[in-house]
């Protein structure tokens, strides 16, 4: 039996395929959409808490954060609703925004990406659909969704350490922590049933804080 389509989700990406698309070629638009915190605090664009969301620095961060989002959001589209996927993708790309508002809100800082909204429904998905796997080319066998959420995490760590791209990393915890939270919010049952999980997300997410803050305040 054919498996139905996730509406929803396509939609999410077409999206983003087409804004990111115009972003390369037009870099007007490409300026005016992504994340400027200045933008954003001194002239109330609070807009681009979104439509940066839509952007991307190159298409393969484009196919990698695509790819995540339709290996674990088509589930929660499929088994829960469109509307939870929309809620958490969605508050997920703003809360991971907001955070990078507050961590950089004294300096310069400008990024691109949907990374905090894949987070956000990554981590959802491990608690609402738990035993996940998901396959990665060449790895030959299927790697766990939680493993997978977690090596998310780590990339970000690493990148959030590197100032070579404008990919808004920082996002990434920022949108992992609030799609969690949201999921907590609508099934907290789902997610106090794997406390050990909750515990390692945690513990993650408090070093990762933990080392921003100091490499922030001791330069």
């Amino acid at each position: 039996m054919q498996e139905p389509t996730a509406l929803v989700t396509f939609l999410i990406i077409l999206g983003s395929g087409i804004l990111t698309f115009q972003g390369f070629n037009k870099p007007e638009l490409f300026s005016r959409l992504l994340f400027d915190n200045q933008a954003i605090q001194a002239r109330k664009e609070y807009f681009r808490l979104i439509t940066s969301g839509f952007l991307h620095a190159d298409w393969m961060h484009f196919i990698f954060n695509m790819f995540s989002l339709y290996a674990f959001g088509r589930h929660i589209e499929l088994i829960y609703s469109p509307a939870y996927l929309l809620l958490i993708y969605f508050t997920s790309i703003v809360g991971g925004n907001i955070l990078s508002l507050l961590i950089y809100r004294n300096k310069p800082y400008r990024a691109i990406g949907a990374s905090g909204g894949v987070c956000g429904v990554i981590y959802a998905s491990i608690f609402l659909i738990p035993g996940g796997s998901i396959y990665i080319l060449p790895i030959p066998f299927p790697i766990p969704s939680w493993a997978f959420a977690i090596l998310f995490l780590l990339i970000s760590f690493y990148g959030m350490r590197s100032t070579k791209t404008n990919i808004g990393h920082v996002a990434h915890l920022g949108g992992a922590l609030v799609g969690l939270l949201v999921t907590f919010l609508l099934f907290p049952k789902a997610v106090l049933a794997q406390p050990m999980l909750i515990a390692g997300i945690f513990t993650i997410s408090a070093v990762i804080f933990a080392t921003t803050f100091i490499k922030k305040f001791t330069r």
